[in-house]
């Protein structure tokens, strides 16, 4: 009795783990909100994962690829109910209209399954970032993707003020050329991309410790899409980072000035 009541609870953590992978990944969908906010009908991209009964990741909240939100996100993991309770917690990127402010949410997502379609959804509600104002509540839906709509988007901490960016055609040289941009400004101009590198320095410090670097596709080469090696050195360390961009969408990379990072 004793051995079949171990094999009984060995089944149920065994089943309860594998749900908890199931849930792993990433969520899209729509986020609305009653009224009020900066557009009616909100994206929302979801990444989930699940430690135990913790909730961890972040998210994007956006309108389309030029203007978002993204923020770190904890929370609870209620295995019985098959929901996830999310805090929003700082924001660690934003690019909205002016007269926008983000909300912090809060949500509550149940997971649901009709026949191959897996759903989460579920009703939030949050406050102004860095005010106290309640935003009107809405509705959360999201379904399972297999990719992110902002993969194209790397980042990297370093802890260095001064870095050195040196960009490379990656793999064979295929007359590539590019336009480089540090937020809004232009630092190189259709260049093309060869064995010698397109180099340039860049500074970063607690005055401004965000910035994002944009390789634009000038050309898609003769093997498309645009692809290049970028290796970041800052100080004694070195990233080394693979970039590619077409004409729908350029390659980016978040660089977040970090003191004292091990990254």
């Amino acid at each position: 009795m004793r051995w079949t009541l171990i094999f009984i609870l060995y089944l149920i953590l065994s089943g309860t783990a594998a749900f908890t992978q199931q849930l792993n990944g990433i969520w899209k969908g729509t986020l609305t909100q009653n009224a009020g906010g900066c557009f009616e009908v909100y994206h929302v991209e979801l990444q989930v994962n699940i430690k135990n009964n913790s909730v961890y990741g972040f998210c994007y909240h956006f309108s389309d690829l030029q203007n978002y939100v993204r923020k770190n996100y904890d929370g609870i993991y209620n295995a019985a109910t098959k929901t996830i309770s999310i805090q929003e917690n700082s924001i660690t990127t934003f690019h909205v209209p002016k007269d926008c402010t983000p909300c912090i949410r809060f949500f509550t997502l149940t997971y649901t399954k009709e026949g191959n379609q897996e759903k989460l959804s579920g009703d939030w509600g949050g406050r102004v970032f860095n005010g106290s104002a309640a935003c009107t509540p809405g509705r959360i839906e999201l379904a399972r993707v297999t990719r992110s709509a902002f993969d194209h988007i790397q980042e990297i901490r370093v802890d260095s003020g001064i870095l050195r960016l040196d960009f490379y055609d990656n793999a064979e040289i295929d007359g590539d050329s590019i336009t480089i941009k540090l937020d809004e400004k232009i630092l190189v101009s259709n260049q093309r991309l060869g064995l010698k590198p397109i180099s340039m320095e860049i500074r970063v410090s607690a005055d401004q410790p965000e910035q994002e670097l944009t390789m634009i596709a000038e050309n898609l080469g003769t093997i498309p899409p645009n692809t290049a090696m970028l290796i970041v050195t800052a100080g004694t360390k070195k990233y080394r980072l693979f970039l590619s961009s077409d004409k729908q969408k350029s390659a980016m990379v978040r660089i977040l000035y970090t003191p004292g990072s091990s990254l």
